[in-house]
């Protein structure tokens, strides 16, 4: 059995869109513990850098390599996406759904999905569609449905963006949970002051390019570049 899928090593990286380099070239190594914020302007190519990772998207040049084979990586990573993506089915089957597909037997898995539900604030909602939930609970739900698998790595791109305060505290609160129980996240996101409140780790990103990758209390504190300088100030990038 393979111990870890990580770290993730990308090597000489890029995607083009057309005759674009929308990202890259990007070399970086994912290690195995703590929380990486991608951080960067809309449009710095973060989405583009979760989805290469995750396997969503495939580099139009160089090398991903992780500790194990396909299968087993994709048994062992979940991705959040920043419009939360539900199955039109009720709120309990989404959640026992992704438990089934590995065999647990669908008792076991209805009561470690009402467990989930009670965790997010959603037991009220069990037999409810979950299209017709609010954003913020569409994204609790989607938060449970990746985290009752136990992944490894858990990628989020941007998943408070449209979401309230009340909300937002939610998420957070099941990210740093999350971390607490050992799952090593990677999250894109523009938003400083949500970066500060979750990153072990800043990787900062800018019209496809890694600027700086720095722990997070030392790029807040002093980030090397100007470019980190001029963002955190809140300064308009072109």
């Amino acid at each position: 059995m393979v111990s870890s899928i990580l770290p993730l090593t990308l090597i000489n990286v890029s995607v083009r869109k057309g005759a674009k380099v929308i990202l890259g070239p990007v070399d970086w190594e994912l290690s195995s513990s703590g929380c990486t914020i991608v951080l960067g302007p809309n449009g710095a190519g973060k989405t583009t850098l979760l989805r290469l990772m995750h396997g969503l998207q495939k580099p139009s040049k160089g090398e991903i390599a992780w500790q194990a084979d396909f299968k087993t990586v994709s048994a062992r990573q979940s991705f959040i996406f920043q419009t939360p993506v539900v199955m039109r089915r009720t709120v309990l089957e989404n959640l026992i759904y992704p438990l089934l597909v590995r065999r647990i037997p669908k008792k076991d898995a209805e009561r470690e999905a009402a467990e989930w539900l009670e965790a997010v604030g959603l037991e009220d909602f069990k037999q409810k569609a979950a299209v017709t939930l609010s954003g913020g609970e569409k994204q609790k739900l989607a938060m449970a449905r990746a985290l009752i698998i136990k992944p490894e790595v858990l990628f989020l791109d941007e998943p408070s963006t449209n979401l309230d305060g009340a909300s937002t505290v939610s998420i957070e609160a099941l990210v740093k949970k999350a971390i607490a129980d050992g799952t090593r996240i990677v999250m894109a996101t523009h938003d400083i002051g949500q970066a500060r409140r979750l990153a072990s780790e800043v990787v900062f990103l800018l019209h496809g390019k890694i600027h700086e990758i720095s722990a997070g209390g030392v790029f807040f504190d002093a980030p090397r570049t100007n470019e980190a300088q001029s963002f955190l100030r809140g300064d308009i990038l072109l």
